[in-house]
């Protein structure tokens, strides 16, 4: 075989190497940003495709999610004796006639668990149906006494509060759970959980929310000891749930670590949640193609688009561009939600580089096979 008809046959294998690279593709990441500008709304896909700026961030910013509200913040503190439906009383009557409606003189006549009803009353022996809930021992001394008077001369009454069910809350996720009494001491829900023990999770990372009847309120463990106003009293039959926080948002793409990532602090921006994934890969990421998808809310999507007509969520894809002037300032105000996903793309050029490092291997391994060829002749 001439020189001439070997270098033909070498230059149409590497054409045609090239062709099957080029409709093969090459590995990489996921889509560029050309093919997600592709899928938009605009051009017949289904994700609105948004640029990122002060606008959309006040349009996107969520006001805080957790907190209790006024109707738990007003509830100021009970006072620790003061008697509740459920609680158990325990009656004492000194009378002073030989022959007393309930005793002789000087001997206590003793009437133990008077149960509290539902409905806040108890009922004693001759001085009938008295209500005891809202009620201290004290109150409800005099009023028995009072009762008493008209029948039996100067009786003399001792009220005293048993342990029962109705001055009691319930503690769930703390390292003691269980039921606890209120007390003078307990008043309040940082002292309640200190009394169950306290929390085995990350105090910035904890949840602690309280269910009163059908009334619902959270708020992060870290917020209830700096703000006073969230360290609300605590109500008979309260449950509370003491709860680590598990929002997770997806890293994708050219970053440093790509995986499920939970939330370590309450609020997290765009650029804290890059940095916690490990930064962008400085060799492959393009850091003007960084986006953030996700199902936003109707309420939201409407703010975003100045529309109103959405009644459903619908999808986003943020787009972040780290080299514009206020690129990082408007990456460090952009709150990242539970179950957004990060993707960030590769930089142009990788493509080429992949591209010409696979050519430059296919030539040198055809440019082998040429010359062997050539020695076998």
């Amino acid at each position: 075989m001439s020189r001439r008809s070997s270098n033909l046959v070498r230059n149409a294998a590497l054409f045609t190497m090239a062709i099957t690279i080029a409709a093969c593709g090459l590995p990489r990441a996921g889509p560029n940003k050309k093919e997600i500008y592709a899928g938009s709304i605009q051009r017949q896909g289904n994700a609105y495709i948004v640029s990122v700026n002060d606008r959309v961030i006040q349009a996107t910013k969520q006001a805080p999610a957790i907190g209790f509200d006024q109707k738990f913040q007003r509830a100021g503190r009970i006072g620790a004796d003061t008697i509740r439906p459920g609680d158990v009383l325990a009656l004492t009557v000194y009378e002073n006639v030989e022959e007393g409606l309930l005793g002789v003189a000087g001997v206590p006549s003793n009437i133990s668990e008077l149960q509290v009803d539902q409905a806040g009353y108890i009922f004693v022996p001759y001085a009938g149906r008295i209500k005891a809930s809202g009620n201290t021992p004290e109150a409800l001394r005099g009023v028995i006494t009072r009762k008493l008077d008209s029948q039996t001369p100067d009786p003399q009454v001792i009220v005293r509060r048993l342990p029962g069910d109705g001055s009691t809350i319930s503690i769930v996720g703390s390292s003691l759970q269980g039921v606890y009494p209120i007390e003078a001491s307990t008043s309040t829900l940082s002292s309640m959980i200190a009394k169950a023990g306290g929390v085995t999770t990350d105090p910035e990372n904890t949840r602690v929310t309280v269910i009163r009847g059908s009334h619902t309120g959270t708020v992060w463990l870290e917020n209830l000891y700096a703000d006073n106003k969230q360290d609300i009293a605590l109500r008979p039959g309260d449950r509370i749930l003491v709860k680590e926080d598990k929002r997770r948002f997806t890293a994708l793409g050219a970053t440093g670590s790509q995986s499920l990532v939970e939330f370590p602090a309450p609020e997290m921006s765009a650029i804290e949640a890059i940095a916690f994934m490990g930064g962008l890969n400085t060799s492959l990421a393009d850091p003007t193609g960084i986006f953030v998808f996700r199902d936003e809310p109707a309420e939201y999507a409407n703010s975003v688009l100045g529309r109103d007509d959405f009644v459903t969520s619908k999808r986003f894809a943020y787009v972040l561009n780290l080299t514009e002037p206020t690129g990082v300032f408007l990456g460090r105000d952009f709150q990242i939600r539970d179950g957004d996903t990060i993707y960030v793309t590769e930089a142009p050029y990788v493509a080429w580089t992949k591209t010409l490092t696979v050519l430059t291997g296919t030539v040198g391994a055809v440019a082998s096979l040429a010359n062997a060829a050539q020695g076998t002749n």
